[in-house]
């Protein structure tokens, strides 16, 4: 929460009043050097009143007259020439000044603030406090479309303002430490920019499920639960990002979805109205945003594995099968797989997201902490990516902002580190975006770890308190180098007070962000955060454990592999291979491979979790059976004389072992004659 700080206004007022009717006596200071940027001012402290002190206090501005233009200048240091300091007499001390523009005065009478110094200040020019007039020239940008979002912390009774456009047009960064209020800030700074474009979406990348609070009327909240984002809109990389659990992709299971999907897609679309046209088909590929369906992909999968060419691909079809089984069947990816996704879906997942039309609710905060931690950037870099689109193609007629909470977790200044399509994503967005009305917002506690390429292009920067001097240094990097001075402050700021510099704001400035409502704060969990009565020792574990396990099921994808290579194995070795009279072996009907036509067609019970009890109890039956008929070495009956003069005329008896009846084959097939 941001708070307000008082001082004595009055006794100011009435010394500036007093100071303008004094000549002489308002003058402060004389200049004794000077050079292009800096000057430096000897005083004398004969004024002792709490105004004449906050003069010369640091990081305040002052006036110097330099005939009838003033310079403005901000105070970066000061050092009593003795050394030391006598309250009983007058001392003199001097004030280092960094020069940051001029008030120039025009023939006709009228005054404009530039960041341009025509005349520098001579030796023995006058200072002087700066008057509040001065302060609304200096930052005053003249332009329609500023708004204010706080006030100065030199003068509270100047407004603060910025420019919208230059904001969303050019990109903006907030960083700072952790509790000094960033959140409240972009929630101030969001609500501004929807008051002045009515164009303008709103989709923040939310890690901590916080903002949904912050919005009770403008944002519509999206999370896991009432938003269902097809796998088919996933890229290659990043669906691989998702079956291979964030570990990088083995290189021949990829080949092998690079070659599968598209026919999956070619499958599925071959089901649709024969009304599409035909060039839809042509240059379909893995990154098509077209959809398939899983069970056609694992039927090409085993269509390959059934080949009698290529058995070492087969380990690698098999773990691929199982990785895809896996995936689909982990409750926490049912955002992904649901039965929703099958179908066609993308213009109700893109008017979801980035809403469109909207409907009073043009902010989109999408919940990420419902998301396993291993996918997060996979769908971070679908959104931004479809937020770049959805730009691109629609002729300037909607405006998108992707605002990044933790920014460093996407585009890590580390480039071994983060997800290589997410951060291609970002940059895309932040080098090519103001050309489309698509723009970047970025917050960040630690700015010292986000690449320095898309910190770069944020022309305007909020930076609050900031304690870790790497930190310090990049924002120091990126200030204009007539106020670095001001860079000395970003320890000891409060919370709620920022030192903002770009290209919204026509100088840096120190200012105090508004106070926003207490029922409009960001808080975890949104909208759900409600004081309770329950207390540590009647809270219901029992509840708490069922969420646990119904968000995060145990992962046990390592067991179904090893049972199911086990099951294949076994079959391949007591059934897929026969011995003719030659000793050569052959493949059985059953396992030879099948048409490209005969693609079992989609049904519903293909998806997990469709089956009822009964169901899936007789097809755990039926597998137990095969198991013990497995174990047993029960051959099945022969079908026709001819399979049984192919059929080794030693057959094992009941009681054999596995290894045994294996043993007992003749060997003349393992060797050419």
């Amino acid at each position: 929460m941001f708070t307000n700080e008082t001082g004595d206004r009055q006794e100011r007022d009435n010394w500036e009043r007093r100071a303008g009717d004094m000549g002489h006596d308002r003058v402060i200071g004389y200049v004794i050097a000077c050079d292009g940027a800096h000057a430096t001012v000897a005083s004398t402290s004969r004024d002792s009143s709490a105004a004449g002190a906050a003069a010369w206090s640091v990081g305040k501005l002052i006036s110097i007259a330099v005939g009838s233009n003033r310079v403005i200048a901000m105070t970066r240091s000061m050092r009593a020439v003795a050394h030391s300091w006598n309250v009983r007499t007058e001392n003199t001390f001097e004030a280092e000044l960094e020069l940051l523009g001029e008030i120039r005065c025009f023939d006709d009478g009228t005054e404009q603030f530039s960041t341009g110094i025509s005349t520098y200040p001579i030796l023995g020019s006058q200072a002087h406090l700066i008057r509040a007039t001065d302060l609304e020239k200096i930052y005053d940008r003249g332009a329609l479309e500023t708004c204010v979002i706080g006030s100065l912390s030199q003068d509270e009774k100047v407004d603060a303002a910025i420019h919208i456009p230059s904001l969303l047009s050019k990109h903006f960064a907030i960083v700072g430490s952790t509790g000094t209020g960033k959140s409240t800030a972009v929630s101030l700074l969001l609500n501004k920019m929807i008051d002045a474009d009515s164009k303008l979406r709103i989709l923040i990348l939310d890690p901590h499920n916080e903002f949904a609070a912050a919005f009770p009327e403008r944002a519509q909240i999206i999370d896991t639960d009432n938003l269902d984002l097809p796998f088919w809109l996933f890229r290659l990389d990043e669906f691989a990002e998702v079956i291979f659990r964030g570990r990088p992709p083995v290189p021949e299971e990829l080949d092998v979805l690079r070659d599968l999907i598209p026919e999956a897609k070619k499958s599925f679309r071959g089901t649709e109205p024969a009304n599409r046209r035909p060039t839809d088909r042509n240059g379909m590929t893995a990154d098509t945003p077209v959809p398939y369906r899983i069970a056609d992909l694992l039927a090409l999968i085993d269509d390959r594995i059934g080949r009698l060419e290529g058995r070492n691909e087969k380990p690698v079809l098999r773990s691929l099968k199982l990785r895809l089984v896996a995936a689909v069947n982990d409750p926490r990816y049912h955002f992904m797989f649901s039965s929703n996704t099958i179908t066609d879906t993308i213009l109700d997942t893109i008017a979801t997201i980035f809403r469109i039309p909207g409907q009073d609710r043009p902010i989109s905060t999408f919940q990420l902490a419902g998301i396993p931690s291993e996918v997060v950037n996979s769908v971070a870099s679908v959104l931004c990516r479809m937020a770049f689109e959805v730009a691109l193609w629609s002729n300037g007629a909607i405006h998108i902002l992707v605002v990044c909470e933790e920014a460093h977790r996407y585009v890590p200044a580390d480039a071994s580190l983060g997800f290589l399509p997410t951060r291609l994503a970002i940059a895309r967005i932040a080098k090519e975006g103001r050309k489309y009305g698509a723009s970047l917002g970025m917050i960040t506690q630690r700015p010292g770890e986000l690449d320095q390429t898309i910190l770069s292009q944020c022309s305007t920067i909020f930076s609050m308190r900031l304690s870790n001097d790497h930190d310090q240094a990049i924002i120091r990097k990126a200030l204009p180098g007539a106020s670095l001075s001001a860079m000395n402050f970003l320890s000891s700021l409060a919370n709620g007070e920022a030192i903002a510099f770009g290209e919204a704001l026509p100088v840096p400035m120190r200012l105090k962000f508004v106070r926003v409502a207490e029922n409009k704060l960001p808080r975890a969990h949104g909208a759900e955060a409600v004081e309770t009565a329950v207390d540590p020792s009647s809270l219901n574990l029992g509840a708490i454990v069922s969420r646990m396990r119904a968000g995060t099921a145990p992962d046990i994808s390592d067991f179904q592999s090893r049972i199911q290579a086990a099951e294949a194995s076994l079959h391949e070795a007591v059934f897929a291979t026969t011995f003719d009279e030659f000793g050569e072996t052959s493949a059985p009907e059953s396992v030879k491979p099948a048409t490209a036509g005969s693609l079992p067609s989609y049904s519903p019970s293909m998806l997990p979790g469709t089956l009822s009890q009964d169901e899936e109890t007789d097809a755990l039956s039926q597998r137990l059976s095969r198991y013990g008929s497995l174990l047993r070495n029960d051959r099945a009956p022969a079908s026709s004389p001819d399979m049984v003069q192919r059929v080794p005329s030693d057959n094992p008896t009941p009681n054999q072992s596995l290894r045994e009846s294996l043993f007992r084959k003749p060997s003349s097939g393992l060797f050419k004659r």
